[in-house]
């Protein structure tokens, strides 16, 4: 007997949920949607795309909401003209339960900016693929030099990876120089001195071998001692001081 009751409540109580989350994703028919809240992802780090610009994107393609019945709004529609932009990764578009439309939107991060010597100027992103540079701006390394595609996206991406996860070098990589013999150079934010990688093998370890070294030589002598500061050899630093250095 017990255990027929206790069905019973069970079916009562899953019927009762079942009604409800109905009723709750449920839109009356004739409904017009009156407002759209468009969140944007990551605006306080960067902004390549604004609430006002996906709306404006909507309206050109006549997708904008407001004022029309829910039954005809396709959110998939929505999320796929978004996703077009090149500033936005995704795209999520859901009805409200009193006929609003939220939009949530995650945009591309750039964790580098590419100023070439063939005069090409765009971004990088954490998924290492490439994005427009133009007007938009973001406070990133910029990487100049002798850089083509295959290299921004491949050992430059991963170095400027490697930096955008590190506190300590987010903080002190200003600019990363590619030579014409493909070797790398950064230039530090605080220090009067040039970082010399060398070719873009065992990037990590390097970076490392200078962190020690900034912390158990260049505190003791200064920022400023040395005008060229290289780890391109294996289990060496090799510093050469300021001509006017005595």
């Amino acid at each position: 007997m017990k255990r027929i009751l206790l069905l019973l409540v069970m079916l009562v109580v899953s019927a009762y949920l079942a009604i409800a989350f109905t009723w709750l994703n449920h839109t009356p028919l004739g409904q017009m949607v009156e407002q759209v809240k468009i969140v944007v992802e990551d605006s306080a780090r960067t902004c390549f795309i604004t609430p006002a610009e996906a709306t404006a994107l909507l309206k050109r393609n006549r997708l904008y909401p407001v004022g029309k019945n829910t039954d005809s709004i396709r959110c998939k529609a929505i999320e796929e003209v978004l996703e077009k932009n090149t500033f936005i990764e995704d795209a999520e578009c859901y009805k409200t339960p009193v006929g609003n439309l939220c939009i949530y939107i995650k945009q591309r991060l750039p964790i580098l900016r590419v100023m070439s010597d063939n005069g090409l100027n765009y971004y990088i992103d954490d998924k290492g693929h490439t994005m427009p540079g133009g007007s938009h701006a973001a406070h990133l390394p910029i990487a100049t030099g002798n850089i083509d595609k295959k290299m921004a996206e491949g050992s430059l991406y991963q170095l400027a990876l490697l930096i955008s996860e590190d506190v300590f070098w987010k903080r002190q990589v200003e600019q990363i120089n590619i030579t014409p013999e493909g070797e790398i150079e950064l230039v530090p934010q605080v220090g009067d001195h040039i970082l010399f990688l060398g070719k873009p093998v065992h990037i990590e370890e390097k970076l490392e071998r200078i962190r020690t070294f900034y912390t158990k030589g260049l505190s003791r002598v200064g920022w400023n001692k040395y005008s060229r500061i290289s780890v391109e050899f294996d289990n060496q630093v090799i510093c050469k001081r300021h001509s006017t250095d005595k």
